[in-house]
Order: structure tokens, then sequence, then C-alpha cells
């Protein structure tokens, strides 16, 4: 019994991690399997066969698809860029700054996204109408004359998508800037640099990693994205979100909706490889300018 407790508590993270490969076997890898193989299969109903074919991945050679792309990646990368220079401040200042009711303002900050997206949502839709809190605190100012038109606009759609995805940005910053030693910034400064100096050479780079994760929690739920679009921006302009959502659930077409399914992960995924290869490659010549400097 004891040399039993003992091989479990010797190998407790190797059992933890089969529970995390059963877990995400069963909740990703078979529902990725089978979307993949979806994609390739064609049924005929009226005569009971199916066969193998690639055509549903032929139709996305059409130039609009790749405008529905390009929306995307913009609106993705908009919403990563925004949401860091607005978060990046505030996590600096809860984590350093702030002595006391640190942990009572970052809840106090977090509590309203812990409600429901569709909440979040509407909540911009009463704000925005021609009728609503901004339209008509501006008319009571006297700064506009008639309402501004707001809601089904990309405005709208920008805003919401940036909100509703702020805390995933916010939330790896302050966990990064909590752990940071505030001795280096009065080293810093003891050794004559400036404050754009110590944040450029010491604060970012050691922030580097909770801005990766945040920006990679943030542009990929964003990427594909559908609520936000359909309810602030009227389905005015198709998203990547939005056309799995039609392919899926309004054409019911499960095959097509499969393939572009897969192609959007591949996009994604080729994306992310590029970066990956310019920061590896950037980062490799600063490193060796610096050392030409240095030498």
């Amino acid at each position: 019994m004891k040399s039993s407790r003992d091989f479990f508590s010797q190998n407790q993270s190797f059992f933890w991690g089969v529970v995390a490969f059963i877990w995400q076997l069963l909740f990703f890898y078979i529902p990725v399997s089978f979307l993949i193989s979806t994609s390739f299969v064609q049924y005929f109903p009226d005569l009971g066969i199916s066969r193998f074919t690639f055509s549903f991945y032929k139709d996305f050679l059409n130039p609009v698809y790749g405008e529905i792309f390009l929306r995307s990646f913009i609106l993705a990368s908009v919403t990563v860029c925004v949401a860091l220079l607005i978060s990046y401040p505030v996590a600096y200042y809860l984590a350093v700054k702030v002595k006391r009711f640190k942990n009572i303002l970052l809840a106090l900050l977090i509590l309203p996204f812990w409600t429901n997206l569709l909440l979040l949502v509407y909540s911009w839709y009463f704000l925005l109408e021609n009728d609503g809190i901004i339209n008509n605190f501006l008319l009571a100012l006297g700064i506009i004359k008639e309402p501004i038109h707001m809601m089904n606009s990309m405005f709208a759609v920008y805003m919401g998508t940036i909100y509703c995805y702020l805390p995933f940005m916010l939330l790896p910053l302050y966990s990064v800037l909590d752990k940071f030693d505030a001795r280096l910034l009065e080293a810093s400064a003891d050794l004559g640099a400036t404050y754009s100096q110590t944040f450029r050479k010491i604060v970012l780079p050691l922030t580097f990693p909770g801005i990766k994760t945040g920006a990679m929690l943030v542009f990929v739920p964003s990427f594909g994205e559908f609520v936000i679009p359909a309810l602030l921006g009227g389905d005015k302009n198709m998203y990547v979100g939005s056309v799995i959502t039609h392919y899926f659930l309004t054409v019911r077409n499960v095959p097509l909706g499969s393939a572009f399914t897969c192609f959007s992960i591949f996009v994604l995924i080729s994306a992310f490889l590029i970066y990956g290869c310019a920061h590896y490659v950037i980062s490799r010549f600063i490193r060796g300018s610096h050392d030409t400097e240095t030498l």
C-alpha cells in the first residue's frame, strides 16, 4: 500500500498529464478529426452514397473569401492593439503602483465581465442606438443637433469586440507585472536611465511573455467572432465566424461548413507561423547588431 502511494506521489505529474491528454482527446482531437474527415466527404442523399472530394476547398479560392479573411484579420489585429494600449497602463498601475486594496480594485475591474457575453453586447446596444445614452447625452449638451448613427456599423463592431475581449489581455499582463521586481526600476534610475529607456530595455522585455499570451487569447476568438458582428453590426459585413455560422446553422451544409472551418484554422496557424518566423529573424538581427556594437 505504501509502495503504491509512493509511486503515485513520485509520478503525480505524469498522471495529471494523462488526465489532461484524455480531456483534450475527447473534447478537441476527436471533434477536430471528425470535422476534417467531414470536409472531404460529399453526400448524395437521394442515391444514399457518398464520395471523397476536394470540391469544397476549391470554392474558397473565390476572392470574396479573401476579403472575409482580411476583414476578420483586421478586426482581430485592431482588437489586440487597442486592448494592449488600454490594458498595459491599467495592469502596470494595479500591479506596481497600487499598494493597498489591489485585489479589490482588480475584482471591481473584472466584475462586469463575469456576466454573459450577450448582456455585454446588449449593453453597447443601449449605449450606441439613436436614442441611446450617448446620443441623448450629446444632444443634452448641445454638441450635436441630431443623433449620430453608430449602430449597425463597423465602429459598433470594433467597440463591442474590444470591450468584450479586454479582460483576456488585462489578466495575463497583470499576472506578469505582479511578479515584477520594482527594485529594477530603482536600479535603472540610479544608473542614470530615463523612464523611456527603463521601459524599453527592462519593463517591456520582462513583460513580453504576458503580451504574447494576451495577444493570442484576444486574437484567436476575435478572429472567429460572429455574435458581435451580428448584433452590433447588423450582419452587414461577413466575418469568418459569420460564414461558419451561416453554413452550419442556416444552410445546414455540414461538409462545406467543416471545410471552411478547417481552412480557417489553416489560415490562422499559417499567420502565427509567419509571425513566429518574422519575430525570430528580427530578434536574431537585433541581437546580432547589438553584439556588433558591443565589439
